[in-house]
């Protein structure tokens, strides 16, 4: 699902990659989506051929930058949200998603994160992982730096999967 998506992004870029920074911008602007993330920036990144260590700090750049927003303003954006009838449903869908991964953060929550966020499964990423501190209550900067060590887990597997096996499969 990831490569198709990210493919379908590629292509609405059209030949933006080829403009000056082209690939830079797509792979930073892929990385910044909820659902795709790091992981499809890099694997946009190395459909597009970037160079590894560019696509590598790009996409953690792009991953991490809408984090700490989400755990400073989740919360009051969800209580004002709740407020709002046609929008309390969409509140109550995601805080029921992340309570139902609460029982695997209760004990050892740091650590449960920081795997959560690194190990790249559908579901998971550094957007998820900031819902789910929020709505625990998960002390901010705690949360915030377990994200960050998810997001270089995560990164060096994806890494290895964008620009090795995964790569030579799908575009070579």
């Amino acid at each position: 699902m990831t490569e198709s998506l990210v493919t379908s992004i590629i292509d609405m870029f059209g030949s933006f990659a080829t403009a000056p920074f082209g690939k830079e911008v797509i792979t930073f602007v892929v990385s910044l989506l909820p659902v795709l993330e790091l992981r499809g920036g890099l694997l946009a990144a190395g459909a597009l051929n970037l160079n590894p260590w560019i696509a590598y700090f790009i996409a953690i750049i792009g991953n991490l930058l809408p984090i700490p927003f989400i755990l400073l303003f989740l919360t009051p954006i969800f209580n004002w949200m709740k407020k709002r009838k046609f929008l309390k449903k969409i509140v109550d869908k995601l805080e029921k998603k992340a309570e139902s991964k609460r029982d695997k953060f209760e004990k050892g929550e740091f650590i449960a994160l920081i795997l959560f966020v690194g190990i790249p499964l559908p579901g998971t990423g550094a957007w998820t992982g900031a819902l789910i501190a929020s709505v625990m209550g998960m002390n901010k900067k705690k949360a915030f730096l377990a994200i960050v060590l998810g997001v270089l887990m995560a990164s060096i597997i994806m890494m290895i999967l964008s620009y090795g096996i995964l790569n030579n499969a799908m575009y070579h």
